[in-house]
């Protein structure tokens, strides 16, 4: 049985916590971007980490966390806490909060109405405190990530997104190896949606050799049809970064970065 002692698991939490803001610091400037990028590092000044949604909603959740308690804590809950904490009403944020409003709960709160934005980066981006509560319990953090997904992305894509980088974070805190993660990951949604078949795009680019460059542009053009800002394709940026970057941190946060579109998540 693999084993985690409470040194490794703050440890491991710490550099959590600060890789997302590297992350996030290095690639707020160029948010949106449609062509590849040369970024070589910070463009802000050192010591001084960008504000990031994708941190500030997960802090929303531990506080939800601690006053509900973990056996009580579920999607209604957590729509409540969208109501009552969070002021952004952009995009599927707005939308979700506005269904809630109207009487609908979650997962119609993140369906109806909601086409355009369903399938986007909203939920996958925030996932990293589920896994965090569930060091290799991936099981446990999937379940928080359907919860927390469903509330503004319904059962789209954008969900299956967060319950995808849940469990290879979940694992992250036990496994090293890139690929198990990956491979563990997309075992727990299903094959045949966007987000899976562009992960095995990725892999079969990196395991032909293909250089990252027209990696990131297959991608592209396979996530063509459900265009920018949406997690299939982010999700396809990330896994070029973790394969590409071959264990590198910074190679592996600067080769995602550089494949542009939601590029501080």
């Amino acid at each position: 049985m693999l084993k985690l002692n409470k040194t490794e698991y703050l440890d491991k939490l710490h550099a959590c916590w600060i890789g997302k803001n590297v992350g996030g610091t290095i690639g707020a400037p160029y948010e949106s971007t449609r062509e590849l990028l040369d970024v070589q590092g910070f463009a802000s000044k050192s010591g001084e980490p960008l504000p990031n949604d994708d941190l500030d909603l997960q802090l929303v959740w531990m506080a939800a966390m601690e006053q509900v308690g973990a056996e009580r804590l579920d999607t209604n809950i957590l729509a409540n806490y969208w109501l009552d904490c969070l002021p952004p009403y952009w995009n599927e944020y707005g939308i979700c909060k506005t269904n809630l409003r109207l009487g609908l709960l979650p997962p119609m709160s993140g369906e109806v109405d909601n086409d355009k934005w369903k399938n986007s980066n909203g939920a996958w981006i925030r996932s990293e405190i589920w896994a965090s509560l569930a060091p290799g319990l991936p099981s446990v953090a999937v379940r928080y990530a359907v919860a927390d997904g469903m509330v503004d992305h319904g059962l789209s894509e954008g969900t299956q997104a967060e319950v995808f980088t849940a469990t290879l974070q979940s694992l992250a805190y036990l496994e090293g190896d890139i690929r198990k993660l990956i491979e563990s990951a997309l075992s727990t949604i299903p094959a045949d949606g966007m987000v899976a078949r562009t992960v095995r795009l990725v892999m079969d680019c990196y395991d032909r050799g293909i250089d990252y460059r027209e990696a990131r542009k297959q991608v592209v053009e396979f996530n063509s049809s459900l265009g920018w800002f949406q997690a299939p394709g982010n999700i396809g940026f990330v896994i070029i970064g973790l394969l590409y970057g071959e264990g590198d941190f910074k190679k592996s946060v600067l080769y995602a970065v550089n494949c542009g579109d939601d590029t501080d998540c």
